[in-house]
């Protein structure tokens, strides 16, 4: 018997410091980790939003998230913002 084939996914990671961690998130899911560098936050993530979609799909929730899953079109910019 063989096993079923993964799907893969491409989706997005911001990562930033915020004291001595670093914070991930992937803006598609809203999933987000942390880690003590770039890399492991990254990792961290990776292991995060697989979970998530993991729990989606069993919960049969997966088609809920199936356009931000299925776009191939992403765009990341600087955002600068003022307030006073």
């Amino acid at each position: 018997m063989s096993k079923p084939m993964k799907k893969s996914y491409h989706l997005t990671a911001a990562i930033w410091k915020e004291g001595k961690r670093f914070v991930s998130k992937c803006p598609e899911l809203g999933v987000a980790s942390c880690g003590t560098t770039p890399e492991k936050a990254q990792a961290a993530l990776e292991e995060a939003v697989e979970l998530y979609l993991s729990n989606a799909k069993k919960l049969g929730l997966l088609e809920d998230v199936e356009p931000a899953l299925s776009s191939e079109t992403r765009y990341t910019a600087p955002l600068n913002v003022a307030i006073a």
